[in-house]
């Protein structure tokens, strides 16, 4: 990620694009999935966990990062592509590996609707499919 995207997204965000923030961003941007402040704290190998933990909790407060809770006990957190926007644009399902713990988006594939009671407002919706990623489901196959 270049720093005129990461300027031009932290000011979409009204935030300022700290070192820590920079940093932050284009790890997320350069991961395969998303990621847990844990693997992020990896990842960062110069940044502190608080550091890492307050940066992504502003990210989540102004809608760079939205969270996904994938079963594993971490929340991990991915870069979102509608900044700046009053609607939720980057809803989609993501895959939980049960074998190597990995979890994948399905960015071309849309959450279903659901027609929610009225009176219900729904701040977020987290749909986690569980199962083998191809990778696991082909060595699980070889054991055989």
């Amino acid at each position: 990620m270049k720093q005129e995207d990461i300027d031009r997204l932290t000011e979409l965000a009204g935030i300022r694009p700290s070192p820590v923030r920079t940093l932050l961003l284009r790890a997320l941007d350069e991961a395969d999935g998303p990621l847990s402040s844990q693997e992020l704290e990896g990842v960062l190998e110069t940044v502190n966990r608080s550091s890492i933990t307050r940066t992504l909790a502003l990210f989540l407060k102004v809608g760079l990062v939205h969270s996904v809770e994938d079963g594993s006990g971490a929340v991990r957190y991915e870069l979102c592509h509608a900044v700046g926007s009053d609607t939720h644009q980057d809803l989609h399902p993501h895959f939980h590996c049960t074998v190597c713990g990995k979890t994948f988006c399905f960015d071309n594939i849309a959450i279903p609707n659901i027609d929610i009671p009225k009176g219900y407002i729904p701040a977020s919706i987290n749909f986690v499919i569980k199962g083998k990623c191809p990778e696991c489901a082909k060595r699980c196959s070889l054991k055989m």
